[in-house]
């Protein structure tokens, strides 16, 4: 490429970028050195397209809903159900404090995302192979035991995604990476929702899984390679060593540093977005008796919510990530708490095929912001090589909460399940109450 080309290839960089932020001053700089900001709009770029195909990859593969609907096909027993999301969730975050340790002692440390993806890749092959030669019990270990590699190899991604956005892209555009992202895939996800919605007529046809989740695989390999072409430049390697000795050492993060202990306690609240889902959908299927509730529509559903929320979140997390968090959190305790209450309150309704569709759409926006927020805020918060501390004190602690807020299932054999969903609904808003009290990053 000659020097012409390249002028024109770096204006049309220029222009894509300030297209996506909509600002005339798009390449403003903050807490990121000299060289990294000469080169943000194509980093910015890249960042946007590996997210959008991780972001797809995770759609197509959900445990909330496509695994989940492939255990119940295979015949495998309801625990394994049981343990998607929590091992898909606490796998991956639970080890990044000794993850961490490995991290900080790369310099440039986007290829560390990079072999996360290709493991992801690999355990989702994996998954397929399930689909297509186990069925029973021996289905639901073979899944979990390809789920735990995805959801390991899901943590090195996490920690060393959030470190090169910080290096890479300035204050005030990296909520946009996110939003942008999830915009394009919730666009893609609505497609195969619909595609779904007519295929698994034939529950027990493994053909749609394994075409399902071989794509899946291609998405996280593309994400690699797109990860790949990110211009990184070397940072600090302070911090490394033994990994139990220094993930201990982190651990006094949470009481050295108010602002961050504060955040991890208003984020653990705020996991309600995440727990509610599944008792959504017990909620349906007890009033409807699963009635149009296919796999399909509820892909749509979380599909249309990214495609419709995503760019509003990332542009209100560059402007306050904190308010993104009251608000999203908020909603996420509102909307529970107006299902459970049009539930018994106007029981005409309760029968409603589209009722609980809809409020799983509302509870997905509220949970793209919830998201959305707390990594904009986390990453806002901490500066430098300080992030990577911060993602991996807070993703443990995170991980260890969600296995023990999981027992909150156990509760509906004792208690409805329209209880259940208040619970996590106060937790909501609780969490955006506690939200509004941090300090202000942004």
């Amino acid at each position: 490429m000659d020097t012409r080309e390249k002028v024109l290839a770096s204006d049309r960089l220029e222009r894509a970028y300030q297209l996506l932020v909509n600002e005339e001053d798009a390449r403003v700089c903050k807490d990121i050195d000299e060289r990294a900001c000469r080169v943000v709009p194509g980093n910015f770029l890249l960042q946007v397209i590996t997210q959008f195909f991780t972001k797809l990859g995770d759609a197509i593969a959900n445990p909330k809903t496509v695994l989940a609907w492939m255990l119940s096909a295979l015949g495998a027993p309801g625990v394994f159900t049981a343990f998607l999301v929590p091992i898909r969730e606490s796998g991956s975050l639970i080890p990044q404090l000794f993850i961490a340790s490995v991290v900080r002692l790369q310099a440039v440390r986007k290829w560390t995302f990079v072999i996360g993806c290709v493991l992801q890749a690999v355990a989702v092959l994996f998954m397929a192979l399930v689909a297509v030669t186990l069925t029973g019990t021996a289905a639901g270990f073979g899944l979990l035991g390809a789920l735990i590699i995805f959801s390991l190899s899901r943590g090195l991604c996490s920690v060393a995604s959030k470190d090169v956005l910080g290096k890479t892209v300035p204050k005030t555009r990296r909520g946009r990476v996110s939003g942008w992202s999830e915009f394009l895939a919730g666009l893609v996800t609505i497609g195969v929702g619909v595609l779904l919605l007519l295929e698994l007529r034939e529950p027990d046809d493994m053909a749609t899984y394994l075409i399902l989740l071989a794509i899946a695989a291609g998405l996280w390999l593309l994400a690699a390679g797109s990860y790949a072409l990110i211009r990184e430049f070397p940072g600090a390697t302070e911090g490394g060593g033994n990994a139990i000795t220094e993930a201990l050492k982190r651990l006094r993060l949470l009481s050295t540093d108010p602002p961050f202990r504060q955040f991890v306690i208003a984020r653990s609240l705020l996991l309600c977005s995440a727990l509610s889902a599944p008792f959504f959908i017990m909620l349906a299927h007890e009033q409807t008796d699963g009635a149009l509730l296919v796999l399909g529509l509820f892909v749509i559903a979380d599909g249309l919510a990214s495609l419709v929320s995503a760019p509003f979140w990332g542009r209100f997390a560059d402007t306050s990530s904190r308010r993104v968090m009251i608000v999203a959190g908020g909603g996420a305790g509102g909307v529970g708490i107006a299902l459970v209450a049009i539930v018994n309150g106007l029981p005409d309704l309760a029968d409603s095929q589209w009722l609980y569709p809809l409020f799983f759409f509302l509870l997905a926006i509220a949970h793209a912001g919830v998201r959305l927020g707390r990594k904009t805020y986390i990453v806002d918060l901490a500066g430098g090589n300080k992030r990577t501390d911060y993602v991996s004190v807070s993703n443990t602690v995170i991980g260890v909460v969600l296995l023990l807020a999981g027992g909150i299932g156990a509760l509906t054999a004792f208690v409805p399940v329209s209880v259940v969903i208040i619970i996590l609904a106060i937790m909501g808003v609780t969490g955006a109450i506690l939200s509004a009290r941090l300090p202000e990053v942004t």
